[in-house]
């Protein structure tokens, strides 16, 4: 027999058959009824949804408030802008109409969870603890970068890793694309469609992309091979945007300065999934894993944007999958509780 606040509570899976009454648990026990990990477009939709079906979330804003658009710059494919907005400007606008509908948001990053038993509980790094019938996963995913400096200051200004989303500024440019993957490869070709040249830069002799990745690759005439050579540096954080790289062929051990106009790295994504690691059911990559729209494993616990992900990873399908976990988490609460 559980307890909650001292108060004998029985094993969840008779919730359904009790009825348990939010008002009085929550008076009793302030438990939340609904807690969001995570603060991107997938994050503030589903508490956009779930404010207004009166679920009264509670955000956690994370390491990263806003996501990976805090990094962005334009962002022109997002419906409803046409004349294009600044990812910062953009998740501003979602976390103010998040919070129009009474969702409330703290600005600490959850670094353990127990979804052991119910109500779940998180942890946040200033030492506390929160406890919810449901839990939304909206924690993203990271662009493995080069870590150079240069990089770091050139991001969204001639950086990105994202194509789709910033491929269209390139368009008759020269760009390079850093990686040997799939997720290179389609990056490449799909800037061929924009761009007048790209440089695929990688650091061995062959791809480890698929057959069919390759195969498109080297017969699309755009396309240009640089093996065995690594960017050392990218040119020129001083004057706000790419104007060439530093190249190092690590067989011959010569370098020199490259002329381009953009860089894209394109070396993975890293689902921020670490702290659910043997608790919720990830693939190799360690995306979650979802079924039946965003449930996870464990009955309670949604999962939305690109922590789910890893084959669109767009601002506009993270903002969708974040509406479907809202819903999703709204009538399985009702099913539970009322």
């Amino acid at each position: 027999m559980l307890t909650l606040g001292g108060i004998p509570h029985p094993p969840f899976g008779f919730l359904v058959r009790q009825r348990v009454h939010f008002r009085r648990m929550e008076a009793l026990n302030s438990v939340e009824k609904l807690i969001i990990i995570g603060s991107g477009p997938a994050g503030y939709t589903a508490a956009l949804y779930a404010a207004r079906a009166s679920l009264e979330p509670l955000l956690f804003a994370g390491v990263q408030p806003g996501g990976q658009l805090m990094i962005t710059t334009d962002v022109e494919n997002y419906p409803g802008f046409p004349e294009g907005i600044q990812g910062p400007e953009m998740m501003e606008l979602f976390r103010q109409q998040a919070e129009r509908f009474g969702t409330r948001i703290l600005y600490e990053t959850i670094t353990q969870v127990d979804f052991s038993q119910r109500p779940f509980t998180v942890y946040s790094d200033v030492g506390k603890a929160y406890q919810a019938y449901a839990v939304i996963v909206a924690t993203g995913a990271s662009a493995k970068w080069l870590g150079l400096e240069s990089e770091a200051r050139l991001q969204g200004r001639g950086v990105s890793a994202c194509a789709t989303c910033d491929g269209f500024f390139f368009r008759g440019k020269r760009v390079i694309v850093v990686g040997g993957g799939d997720t290179a490869m389609e990056e490449a070709i799909y800037l061929t469609n924009h761009c007048e040249k790209v440089y695929v830069v990688h650091r061995r002799d062959e791809l480890r992309a698929s057959k069919i990745m390759q195969d498109r690759a080297f017969r699309n005439p755009k396309i240009e091979f640089i093996w065995n050579t690594v960017v050392r540096d990218i040119h020129d954080p001083n004057l706000g945007k790419v104007v060439g790289v530093r190249l190092h062929n690590l067989k011959t051990d010569e370098e020199y300065d490259f002329p381009i106009d953009g860089v894209f790295i394109a070396i993975g994504h890293q689902p921020n999934t670490q702290i659910f690691q043997g608790i919720l059911e990830m693939d190799e990559q360690g995306y979650l894993i979802t079924h039946n729209g965003t449930y996870t494993n464990i009955e309670g616990v949604f999962a939305c944007g690109d922590v789910m992900d890893k084959v669109y990873r767009q601002a506009v399908t993270a903002a969708g999958t974040g509406c479907m976990a809202a819903i999703d988490a709204e009538r399985w609460l009702a099913l539970h509780f009322h």
